[in-house]
């Protein structure tokens, strides 16, 4: 483990728990969501029950952890009542 007394950081052995690949795509499912801007050339790929969109219209979308699209709204504060309906953190990306 790192400690900051000792006068040599670069000879200190960190200690990582390592996280498996599975863990790591399961972190935060369930749990955390983000909402991403997106355009009407995406929907069919993103929401294929959506009809199409002509114009240059934007919606939001709420996505899982994992990157799998749950929500379409024409507001961010529409899928951001909806993450809080359903105990959902939201985070910021970037």
């Amino acid at each position: 483990m790192y400690d900051p007394n000792l006068p040599a950081p670069a000879a200190q052995t960190l200690s990582r728990a390592l996280m498996s690949d599975d863990d790591f795509i399961r972190l935060g499912a369930g749990q955390v969501a983000y909402i991403r801007r997106v355009g009407p050339h995406e929907l069919g790929t993103l929401f294929p029950r959506v009809p199409a969109i002509t114009g240059q219209s934007m919606l939001f979308a709420l996505y899982g952890a994992d990157g799998a699209p749950l929500m379409l709204a024409d507001t961010r504060d529409a899928l951001m009542a909806n993450a809080m309906a359903n105990d959902l953190e939201t985070v910021a990306t970037h």
